[in-house]
């Protein structure tokens, strides 16, 4: 297949090329600015609302990845970036994908499990409505934006991704030091549900969506297995062999990272996969310790 990426710089699209590639797929990154050393590469620019649409025709598929990251404090501004980013930036595409003569006939597009927002213990599948938290509005409006492609009869999927564990970066790279050290522990209460994935189940959803015909719509890109925030800490405690006696109450976090304490922190999202275990996709790793150690290289 030709497959037009976007986001290839992130955490999931430099994992995603080479396993793409490896694949036998051709891949071309849609990017901002030409990398001289980069080879199929075509130009946009979302925040100006301008893209190569004459270099659109032709791809099998596409998987959009990008995105203003979401870590960091929420200043107004940065809270326009992190919405904008994907709303305007997956409008222009899809709206353009809709345009061609030859549309793909699939296109991926990310969107994120903070769909659901903060919902205690509540079992959330695709079916569940969304939340009510900044990022259920991001990925709302992430999600209508593919809109126009789907009316054009592009299957659209909506991968609802989760937190996702890479020591490569991400939130559980941003989390070792503290936990190497011995300071690590539960935030809030640390019953709030988390909904993380491993890496390798992410791209490996990205493989099973371009082939499963079945699938369109929101997919759940999540463990199975989800686990209250207090087990993840006590989890990776174990893996890493440190204590994890320190931990970080609900007013301290909202006070050192402000409103996306709320969204990333202390909401409970206890997402299932089902669409993804409907048609057949099988996790690698499904239980939270296995995952760990995989990504951290503590198999021994």
């Amino acid at each position: 297949m030709r497959i037009l990426l976007t986001g290839s710089s992130g955490l999931i699209g430099q994992a995603l090329i080479p396993l793409l590639t490896a694949d036998g797929h051709q891949v071309t990154r849609l990017v901002r600015s030409l990398d001289p050393a980069g080879a199929s590469q075509i130009l946009w620019n979302p925040g100006a609302g301008t893209i190569a649409r004459d270099g659109l025709e032709g791809f099998d598929a596409v998987v959009h990845l990008a995105g203003e990251t979401v870590t960091g404090r929420w200043t107004a501004r940065k809270k326009a970036r992190i919405l904008d980013s994907r709303a305007q930036g997956t409008r222009l595409l899809c709206e353009s994908l809709a345009q061609l003569q030859h549309p793909p006939g699939v296109l991926l597009c990310a969107s994120a499990s903070g769909f659901y927002g903060d919902r205690g213990d509540e079992i959330l599948t695709e079916a569940s409505q969304a939340g009510s938290l900044f990022l259920s509005e991001v990925a709302t409006a992430w999600e209508v934006a593919t809109e126009s492609a789907a009316r054009r009869g592009i299957r659209v999927v909506n991968l609802r991704i989760g937190f996702v564990l890479s020591a490569a970066g991400g939130g559980l790279a941003a989390m070792l030091l503290p936990f190497k050290l011995g300071v690590g522990g539960r935030v809030g209460t640390g019953r709030q549900y988390l909904s993380w994935v491993a890496l390798d189940d992410v791209l490996g959803a990205v493989r099973h969506a371009l082939g499963a015909d079945a699938l369109r719509g929101p997919v759940n890109v999540v463990s199975p297995h989800p686990v209250t925030n207090l087990e993840f800490t006590k989890t990776l405690g174990s893996v890493l062999g440190r204590p994890t006696i320190l931990p970080l109450p609900a007013f301290a976090a909202r006070l050192a990272f402000g409103e996306m304490a709320d969204n990333l922190l202390l909401a409970s999202t206890r997402v299932e996969p089902s669409r993804l275990l409907a048609t057949g996709f099988r996790f690698r790793f499904p239980e939270l310790e296995a995952a760990l150690r995989h990504v951290l290289g503590r198999t021994g």
